[in-house]
């Protein structure tokens, strides 16, 4: 009797679903800090259309509020983010996560041998954010290896001390 494949169910969510609260590099002492954003409340003419970001470091007490605290940043793509926590290199391609809940979503998406997306006909978001992974993610002969990454990037975040 055998078991059961483990099943993955697309739940149709975007990397903007993440961007609100990542884990970061603290920019002084270059351990794990917490970024967020939110929306200004109440608005007024200074915050705009940008939201409110904040960075707090456990380690060293930094606490910034603003986007103008990271414009020296090395995150991809935008300078108003500082680097991300969750990122390592493969032999593949560098494996990165906003914060424990992409992660997951990502490891639970590797270490399923049966992937299921939404039907073509069903409406909403076609282009979701397993569907934009890589080709070498997807493969299911890299599981192993993407599997020991995203644990080792896990015991970083949840490692006692």
């Amino acid at each position: 009797m055998s078991s059961a494949p483990v099943r993955f169910r697309d739940p149709r969510s975007t990397e903007y679903d993440f961007l609100d609260s990542m884990l970061v590099r603290c920019p002084r002492c270059e351990r794990i800090a917490h970024f967020e954003r939110r929306p200004c409340t109440p608005p007024s003419t200074d915050c705009g259309t940008h939201p409110h970001s904040r960075l707090v470091c456990r380690s060293c007490g930094l606490c910034r509020d603003g986007s103008r605290a990271f414009r020296s940043s090395r995150y991809p793509n935008d300078c108003s983010y500082p680097p991300l926590w969750l990122r390592t290199d493969t032999r593949h391609g560098e494996l990165w996560a906003y914060n424990l809940q992409h992660l997951d979503l990502i490891r639970r998406f590797i270490a399923a041998d049966l992937r299921e997306r939404a039907p073509w006909y069903d409406h909403g978001r076609k282009m979701t954010l397993v569907g934009r992974l890589p080709a070498w993610m997807k493969s299911a002969k890299n599981r192993d290896e993407l599997l020991r990454a995203v644990n080792r990037l896990r015991a970083t975040v949840i490692a006692p001390g």
